[in-house]
């Protein structure tokens, strides 16, 4: 595995590995202005602050502070092209073909097409895409890097039908129950991060056991998208998002769901780490990390009035 070991201390040193965490943040910040400047078309909203960049940075850096900064470029770059493409579907879609044109254009891209004139979310992609072409293992794993990618976008594509088409005639509902909505938690695209960084990152131990960490992943994934939607529900109401306390009658079930999750997705990780200790430490830091930063602060910045 790439990066110096990670041993745990207390006291001074611990403040002292923070602070080095933290640089590993600010470097990633650094790197993201530059992507932000190439890209001004994509990260011209509000929303897209300083703040944002700082969070999406800080958050790469404390899931996996044994890497140095230019080992979680692909990954930290990845985290913000995914907060592009929410953007561009929750809030700059109109239509369902809006939606659909980002996800033929995207998938072209995966595929290896030149991004179209004027989609900028389909050119960072292809920026993203051709750095991981450097990586020996993209070869080997692209079409499970495809596979997420297909995986997200199909995942925020079907919430942007529940938030806006019509109520079907044959269930009188439009809105998902909660087993449904968890179903579709591609759409938080942990999982679409998480096989960047291990392809970016990850030894031949890693890569071999890809199949078992994506499993794994995508039951962090459900958990991190109920500590978002607690986190957030003032915010998904304000700005029409769909949140998993829409979905129930009581609050208490969500966060009977979160328990039932979090203890099940533990095991599950407890397990994982008897073979590929660094990756479960990993998703181990993605749970630990989301609920410590949800508790003071979100990813948004302000929205347009």
């Amino acid at each position: 595995m790439t990066g110096a070991s990670w041993p745990v201390r207390t006291g001074p040193d611990a403040v002292a590995e923070q602070g080095r965490v933290c640089a590993l943040a600010v470097r990633g910040v650094r790197d993201l202005q530059d992507v932000t400047a190439a890209h001004p078309e994509l990260f011209d909203a509000a929303p897209f602050d300083p703040a944002l960049l700082s969070s999406v940075a800080t958050a790469i850096a404390f899931t996996a502070p044994w890497h140095t900064a230019a080992e979680l470029r692909i990954t930290t770059r990845t985290l913000l092209w995914v907060f592009a493409a929410d953007w561009q579907v929750d809030y700059l879609a109109r239509s369902a073909d809006d939606v659909r044109q980002v996800v033929t254009d995207c998938l072209a891209v995966a595929d290896g097409a030149a991004p179209p004139p004027g989609r900028h979310l389909a050119r960072l992609l292809a920026d993203l895409r051709d750095a991981l072409a450097e990586v020996p293992a993209f070869a080997r794993y692209r079409p499970i890097w495809r596979e997420e990618l297909a995986r997200m976008l199909a995942a925020v594509s079907r919430e942007w039908d529940w938030k806006n088409l019509p109520t079907d005639p044959s269930t009188g509902r439009r809105l998902p129950d909660l087993d449904r909505y968890l179903d579709n938690a591609d759409n938080l695209a942990c999982s679409f991060v998480n096989v960047t960084h291990w392809i970016a990152t990850g030894d031949e131990k890693t890569l071999a056991q890809l199949t078992d960490l994506l499993d794994a992943g995508r039951g962090v994934q459900r958990v991190l998208r109920l500590v978002n939607d607690l986190a957030t529900h003032g915010r998904d109401d304000e700005w029409g998002d769909l949140n998993a306390l829409q979905l129930v009658t009581a609050p208490e079930q969500v966060h009977a769901r979160l328990t039932e999750l979090t203890s099940r997705s533990r095991g599950d990780l407890a397990a994982l780490a008897e073979r590929c200790p660094r990756q479960a430490d990993y998703l181990h830091r993605q749970i630990s990390f989301t609920g410590g930063f949800y508790q003071l602060s979100d990813f948004w910045g302000a929205r347009d009035e």
